[in-house]
Order: C-alpha cells, then sequence, then structure tokens
C-alpha cells in the first residue's frame, strides 16, 4: 500500500528518456514514459553537480553587499542524487523507486489522464506542462541511447 492507503497502480516504464546538458556532465534530465502513455520527469545529478552549485553561490554571496559567502545549494525540482550518470545506474534506481513505491514522491507527473482534462482546461494546471513534454518528447530532447 502506498501512502494514501490506496492501491499501487503505477504502471511499468515504457522508455526512459535521458535529456544530455552540453557543458554539463553531472546532471541528466530524466523523463519516463509508463505503459498508459503517462509521462513523469526528475532530475538525476551527482555529488560533483551539487558541489558545484554550491561554489557557485558562494561566488555569489561573496560579490553582494548585504550576504554572507556561504556554501549553499537550493533544489527547485525533485533532484536524485546517484553516484554514476550511466543508463544502468539510472534505470535500476528508476526500478527500485517504484518497487520501494516511492517513485511518484520524487517524479513529477507531467501529462494528465483524460477524467482530469475537461475541454481546454484541466482540474491541475499542468496542461502546458503537458503539451511541453510532448514538445520535447517528439522535437527537441536529445537523449542518450
Amino acid at each position: 500500500m502506498n501512502a494514501s492507503n490506496a492501491p499501487f497502480d503505477l504502471h511499468l516504464p515504457n522508455r526512459v528518456l535521458i535529456e544530455i546538458h552540453a557543458g554539463e556532465p553531472d546532471a541528466r534530465d530524466i523523463l519516463v514514459e509508463m505503459e498508459d502513455g503517462t509521462i513523469y520527469t526528475a532530475v538525476f545529478v551527482t555529488l560533483n553537480h551539487l558541489r558545484r552549485q554550491m561554489s557557485l553561490m558562494y561566488d555569489l554571496c561573496a560579490q553582494e553587499q548585504d550576504t554572507v559567502p556561504t556554501r549553499f545549494a537550493v533544489l527547485e525540482v525533485p533532484h536524485i542524487i546517484i553516484e554514476k550518470l550511466d543508463r544502468e545506474s539510472i534505470e535500476d534506481t528508476i526500478d527500485n523507486l517504484l518497487a520501494l513505491e516511492t517513485f511518484t514522491s520524487v517524479f513529477i507527473r507531467v501529462t494528465e489522464s483524460e477524467a482530469e482534462t475537461t475541454g481546454e482546461t484541466t482540474t491541475n494546471g499542468k496542461r502546458a506542462t503537458q503539451e511541453l513534454a510532448a514538445v520535447v518528447l517528439s522535437d527537441v530532447i536529445v537523449v542518450e541511447s
């Protein structure tokens, strides 16, 4: 049972897309398309990425008049810290999150079911995100095979 005491009903992944960022070796945007077409996203990073973000914040604070130089990082979207960013490690992590029933606590759902869509608007306000995910999947994303 998941946290809501409802049966865990997440489908299996159909495909995992890994977006490679030029000039950013320690972070990947991950899109997971489930069997039912639902798409989830999260950011996978290494400890080196976090260290670099902390150094950047330190440098920024050192330049600002009213701030004290401090090493910290602010993560705006869910991040999964992983040792290596190879496909096998990423897919194993996703499988583990699904098996532990914690996948939806760290991945953001970016598509909606038909029941959630009413005309041109939605009940949860994610239509733009869903359309963006469709464009990224079909036209923009550079993925690792």
